[in-house]
Formats: structure tokens, sequence, C-alpha cells
């Protein structure tokens, strides 16, 4: 399992935005909604919270927003490369809480894993692609029958390939999976190791903006967008309040994000150590925004689930109702 140094909460940089400069940036409603009162009163002195994310992603908009700043909980941070083994960490309990998509965390709780999603964000498709090198033949899903396609096991980029090949007639076994981190993934491309790879994110910024690569097939008409907050079974029965605050800054934090995207771009990618142009592109893609866990996302999970069964990622159907608890709907933004 691949993990980093947690970071601290106090630990803010530099370009974090100050609660003021939040206010005047139109994040005044959504600050006006945490009732942090309520929450010092029900969170015990002392607490800590256990949090798994991925490079760019929950700390780095809660902190751009100017929400880190008055936690009445610690969080100890664990940021990891990809799903795969942030998610593997929750199931060991290295952390009570971690970000990662809809198909990852369909892939760990089908495993058995002791967790919950607590909440949910949904964002456009299109941000999940298969990419190939600008001078690559391949130009369909149809060219890359026989040809190698590299991804994360049970990320949304292998969920990706099984639904394209799925839609275009294919079968699993017309091509050959690698099972690669996004840095392998992205060397291995570059090398011609692999023909094609299927990303997210900032991946496919670089790799479009950056590398020449091109896209040959997006998640648009064949996955959700769903990204969520799972929970430990423990965590949500120990420290349900210093979760639901959590949620609620995460939720109010995308919301800023959606209404200052330059601002959040450039701060972002100071943090992260990237060209703003990048920052600006991926956002401009994604258009992440949360969303109740309503019947739409139980459905559309289910759909996932049963793509994930159909090709037997997963031994059996998962009854997708099971795995969520709505009760953190009543920590979003209303």
């Amino acid at each position: 399992m691949t993990t980093s140094q947690p970071l601290s909460s106090t630990s803010l940089t530099s370009t974090s935005l100050t609660r003021r400069h939040a206010l005047g940036l139109g994040l005044g409603a959504a600050v006006g909604l945490l009732p942090l009162g309520r929450a010092r009163a029900a969170i015990p002195a002392g607490a800590v919270l256990k949090v798994g994310d991925q490079k760019g992603g929950v700390q780095s908009v809660i902190e751009a927003a100017g929400l880190l700043s008055d936690l009445p909980y610690r969080i100890e941070w664990s940021q990891f490369p990809a799903a795969a083994p942030l998610l593997e960490a929750l199931n060991a309990g290295a952390i009570e809480v971690g970000y990662a998509g809809d198909a990852p965390t369909t892939f760990a709780l089908a495993a058995g894993a002791s967790a919950k999603i607590i909440g949910a964000v949904r964002s456009n498709p299109q941000s999940t692609t298969i990419l190939v090198p600008g001078a690559s033949p391949i130009r369909s899903v149809a060219d890359l029958k026989g040809k190698t396609i590299g991804t994360g096991r049970g990320s949304i980029g292998h969920y990706l390939v099984l639904a394209a090949l799925k839609a275009n007639g294919l079968k699993p076994d017309d091509v050959k999976i690698a099972f690669l981190l996004p840095s392998d993934a992205k060397s291995a491309l570059a090398a011609g190791s692999i023909d094609a790879w299927s990303s997210w994110g900032i991946y496919v910024s670089q790799a479009l903006l950056v590398d020449g690569a091109r896209a040959v097939v997006t998640g648009t008409g064949l996955m959700s967008g769903l990204s969520y907050q799972t929970a430990t079974l423990e965590a949500i029965a120990a420290k349900r309040e210093a979760l639901s605050d959590l949620i609620r800054r995460f939720a109010a934090a995308r919301l800023w994000a959606l209404e200052n995207s330059d601002a959040y771009a450039a701060i972002w990618a100071k943090t992260v150590g990237i060209d703003p142009a990048i920052a600006r592109h991926t956002f401009g893609v994604e258009r992440a925004r949360p969303v109740a866990l309503d019947a739409s996302v139980i459905a559309d999970q289910q759909a996932t689930a049963d793509v994930w069964r159909e090709f037997g990622i997963i031994p059996k159907r998962l009854d997708a109702a099971a795995i969520f608890d709505p009760g953190f709907n009543s920590a979003l933004p209303t």
C-alpha cells in the first residue's frame, strides 16, 4: 500500500484564502451554512479525523476556499496517487474517510470493505478519457482492437475501457489491459510500451495540453461522473459529527470553486506545482458539483456496479442502495 506522510490540517499553505477573502469572492452564503458552533459542541476536544485524498482533491479545494482554518477537530491528511491505494488504506483502517470515483469505490465495497458512501460529487464524465499519442493511427474504439491500454485496476479509467468496448460491440479480450498507476502509465505511453491510456482529471489535461496526446473516447454517455466520500463504519458510528462537518465544508468549497474557477485554478496550480492553464482546463471540463445521495445517484451507482459484475470484475451483484448512508445529506448546503 502506498501512502504519503500525513499532513496536519493546521499546516496551511500561503496560497490559502483567508476567511474574509473567501467572503469577498462569493463564498459568504456557503460559509454561513456551516453551523460551526453546533459542530464544536458535538465534537469531543482533541478529535482527529484521518482523511485520504488524491492529488488536487478534497484538501486543495477546502484549503483554497479558506475553510480549513477553524476546524473543531484535527485532520491527518494522507495523499495517494490513485483511488486503488486510497481505498486499500480505507479497508485496512489506515484512514477513516476517503474520496474516490464511483467505479473504484464499487470495486472496494464489493470486495467487502466495511464502509459506506456518505457524500457525492458529480462531474462532467468527459474528464475521463482514453488517450493515444498524437501521431497514433488509432482514431476510434474499433481501432483499439488488439492494442494494449494502460489504466488502474478498478479505476474509473478501467471502467471507461469496459464501457467503451461494450458500447462498440467489442469484448474485454479484444484488448489487453495493463494495470498501471498514472505516473507509470504516462511513462509507458511516452515510451510506446502501451498503445493507449485511460485516465482522468489532471492527468488527461496534462496529456492533452503538454504531451500532445489525443482523445479517442471520453466518458460522455458512458459514465455517471460520480465521485464519493466513503467512510468506515467505525468512523460513521464514532465520528459522525466530524464527518458531517467535513462533508459540509467540502460541498461549500466545491460551490465556491464553481463560481471562482480562475481563482481556484491559480491557487491549485501553485500548490500542486503545475501550469495554471492545466488547472483551468481540468476544472473547466470537470465542473464538479456536490449532490445529494438520492434515487438518481443510487440508480447510477447500481448501473456502474452491474457493469462491473457483467465483466466479472466483482464476484456477485451489489445492491447499491445498501452501500449509502443518506443521513449525511443534511450536511449539504440548501
